[in-house]
């Protein structure tokens, strides 16, 4: 800072040589004695050292010398004043700077510095040079520390010491030294005092690190102009950008206390970019866990490659987004790629497509689609010498060789990059994806992946994708997902939240509105707690579709306290190469507890639990369905449970570990109970009551054991006699199997309460 540059303030006094008649001999007040009316003093030019200079004979003990003119004082500016003066004869005085201080009205502000360091003169024609710094802080260095009320001086010398010598004195020189005190004035240094230079070419990597050197806890300023860096550099001291840093993108800033995009966006003048190389930092430097968007809106122009941003392609050490929103810019960059190409299949590699055509052009994460193909296969790999493709998941029956699409869908969020990536997580950050682009494409390696308080807004495609293992223990909590299809019909949908092809998924205390389907959910080991999925629509008496999808048939998980809204559960076989049964766990390990389940406007025909065999041969092999509550709308629901046999039907004789108790039903035909206890009346007498029980039992499936009978009231013959004997029962009886059969030792009628089973307990 220079008041005299910034403010055009003028603070050096006149040459001697311009007259005596503003130089007193006073203090410099008004009316004072000057120097062009005292014989003892004038103007010599032509000096060897000074040019134009005052010769002055001491007369007074202290002989003053004061500039008339008010020099300003002004708050932080601090002034040098400097004088060289030489003895040229008699007596040898001392010289100091000296000065009066004046306040508002012209009075004299007392009790202030008004006289500097006195120095002697020891020789004749000897140049010495005094000064004093005068300012309005107690700063180190500062000789006259005027503060209010001071608010001009006159300033100039004083000689003091024996009288009778002569004296020349050269130009009086006041000039403004503020800068000397802006290491210890400001809370900031400037990187242009260190040699940096804004115009966009020159490499200030230097100045830059000695400015955070020099900063020693204050700030850093980085001034207008664009300030390219060639080699990485951290600031370890709050920096504030009025201009912008250009980097190489594989160089990194790393700003260790304003971490957080303000600053970045700020540092490269866009949040993109800015967004970008923060999370560079993040991944390679070890002070910061997590990176706070400072509740900012990133303008989103394409997929953001976060392996690329990040400089890695593997990273297992906690890190964190948090607080902000990244908004779409539609654009031609969220434009999905889709790619066709033959390829042959064989089920003895089950993750492996040969022989692939046009295969340069398909892009990892691609979704693949085909004949056989269950849902939510993608490609996790390709190797263009060998032709070959790794898939995500098996095909159920894919034929040898057939043509596929394979759609890579632009996500903002785009982890594909990295080969593994673990311990991540997006807290209180919105995904809006605007219709044009899906949310966050996984790593294709890699656990515990973990949305926590977000939002994904209108995802074109998918919400979250993982194309390999990178779902491994995945957890969305308390996260809003909302489709772009709200005002389609259910069945006319193609979105998707999300899916998973590893396991033990966490999903938990989150909102699903109105996807094609919510999750498709492969492995086991989920737990899927607490959340609202609904994927109604407004067409009367119309077709409902899954929402909770199982592709692993013994899932070992738990689908618990759940609002499940118009869509079912759909548990299925279809990412298994050889779907048919074959000495392995089949469907099994699946419970359903303490759900909601509502269904309103739709077809008679609609279940909220659907078993899909993609083969023959399976059963159900633990399943349990306890204190739910269903319940129809608007229309009645034939029953809760069915099978989907449009491929292969369950083995009813192989049921075992089933139960479907303390459930609620509302609108519903056909109450299903496992074991189920009916009730009996026999009004003829006969040695073979058949008691139907098939209605009740779960998947309408086969009565296939009785674990009670008990007799209400006397059992009768034809002669009214009291019979005590008990019957013996024959199971799977009818045509259906679904009843059993009670055959006495004498024809007999009353009533019993027969307790049956769908299946054999182990």
């Amino acid at each position: 800072m220079n008041k005299a540059i910034t403010d055009g303030l003028v603070l050096m006094p006149p040459a001697f040589a311009d007259g005596l008649a503003v130089w007193s001999s006073e203090d410099g007040t008004p009316g004072g004695v000057t120097y062009d009316a005292i014989g003892t003093a004038a103007v010599v030019t032509g000096d060897a050292d000074f040019g134009g200079t005052l010769e002055l004979l001491k007369t007074d003990s202290i002989q003053k010398l004061r500039y008339t003119g008010e020099t300003p004082i002004l708050p932080g500016c601090y002034l040098r004043v400097t004088a060289r003066v030489k003895a040229v004869s008699g007596p040898l005085p001392s010289v100091r700077i000296a000065g009066w201080a004046g306040q508002s009205g012209g009075a004299h502000a007392s009790g202030l510095t008004e006289t500097g360091a006195s120095t002697t003169l020891t020789a004749y024609g000897e140049v010495v040079e005094v000064s004093a710094i005068v300012g309005s802080g107690p700063r180190t260095g500062v000789d006259f520390i005027w503060g209010s009320p001071a608010i001009y001086g006159h300033f100039g010398i004083d000689l003091t010491g024996p009288t009778g010598g002569i004296v020349r004195v050269d130009d009086l020189e006041i000039e403004d030294v503020t800068s000397v005190f802006h290491r210890t004035m400001m809370d900031w240094v400037d990187v242009r005092d260190y040699g940096a230079i804004g115009d966009g070419t020159t490499d200030n990597t230097a100045a830059f690190q000695a400015a955070n050197t020099a900063a020693s806890g204050r700030g850093i300023l980085v001034p207008e102009g664009v300030y390219q860096l060639d080699q990485s550099v951290t600031l370890e001291y709050p920096a504030r950008f009025a201009g912008t840093v250009t980097m190489p993108s594989d160089e990194t800033l790393i700003l260790r206390r304003n971490f957080d995009l303000p600053t970045y966006a700020a540092a490269f003048g866009d949040e993109e970019l800015g967004f970008r190389k923060a999370m560079r930092a993040l991944m390679v430097f070890s002070d910061h866990e997590s990176f706070d968007l400072g509740g900012r809106r990133v303008e989103v122009t394409g997929p953001i490659d976060m392996a690329e941003a990040c400089g890695q392609t593997s990273y297992e050490i906690r890190r964190v987004v948090r607080n902000g929103q990244f908004n779409v810019v539609p654009g031609s960059a969220w434009d999905t790629d889709v790619q066709t190409g033959t390829a042959s299949y064989d089920a003895g590699s089950p993750k492996e497509l040969t022989n692939v055509t046009n295969i340069a052009n398909i892009a990892v994460g691609s979704l693949v689609e085909g004949t056989g193909v269950g849902r939510e296969v993608y490609v996790t790999d390709t190797n263009i010498g060998a032709g070959t493709i790794t898939l995500s998941q098996p095909l159920h029956s894919a034929p040898a060789s057939q043509t596929y699409t394979f759609s890579r869908f632009r996500y903002v969020l785009d982890f594909s990059g990295f080969s593994k990536l673990s311990k991540f997580t997006l807290t209180d950050v919105e995904i809006h994806c605007q219709g044009v682009a899906s949310g966050i494409l996984l790593a294709p390696a890699g656990e515990t992946f973990h949305l926590k308080d977000c939002f994904v807004t209108k995802p074109k495609n998918r919400g979250v994708t993982s194309h390999g293992d990178g779902c491994q223990d995945l957890q969305i909590d308390r996260c809003h997902f909302v489709s772009d299809e709200q005002s389609l019909a259910a069945t006319a949908r193609v979105s998707l939240g999300f899916n998973v092809n590893a396991n033990d998924a966490k999903i938990r205390d989150s909102r699903f509105q109105r996807f094609g389907t919510t999750m498709v959910l492969y492995g086991n080991g989920h737990l899927i707690v607490g959340n609202h999925w609904f994927q109604g629509d407004n067409v009367t008496d119309g077709p409902r579709v899954a929402g909770l999808v199982f592709t692993y048939p013994n899932v070992k998980s738990v689908v618990t306290g759940n609002y499940i809204d118009n869509s079912f559960i759909e548990w299925t076989n279809e990412h298994d190469a050889a779907p048919d049964y074959s000495s392995e766990y089949s469907f099994g390990g699946l419970t359903v507890t303490g759900n909601i389940f509502t269904v309103n406007d739709a077809a008679s025909w609609f279940s909220w639990l659907v078993v899909k065999p993609f083969g023959s041969g399976h059963f159900i092999q633990g399943l349990s369905v306890t204190g739910n509550t269903f319940k129809s709308l608007n229309g009645t629901t034939d029953r809760v449970e069915k099978v989907d046999n449009s491929i292969a039907d369950l083995v009813f004789g192989s049921m075992r570990n089933v139960v479907f108790d303390g459930n609620t039903f509302n609108g519903i035909g056909q109450v299903t109970q496992n074991p189920v206890t009916v009730q009996f009346d026999q009004a003829s007498v006969a040695t073979d009551w058949q008691i139907g029980i098939g209605g009740w039992l779960p998947f309408g499936g086969k009565a296939r054991e009785v674990t009670s009978i008990v007799t209400e009231g006397a059992i009768t013959n034809g002669s009214a006699a009291t019979v005590f004997a008990l019957p013996f029962v024959t199971t799977e009886a009818g045509a259906d199997q679904d009843e059993v059969t009670l055959t006495w030792p004498e024809a007999v009628k009353g009533r019993v309460h027969v307790t049956a089973r769908v299946d054999k307990p182990v």
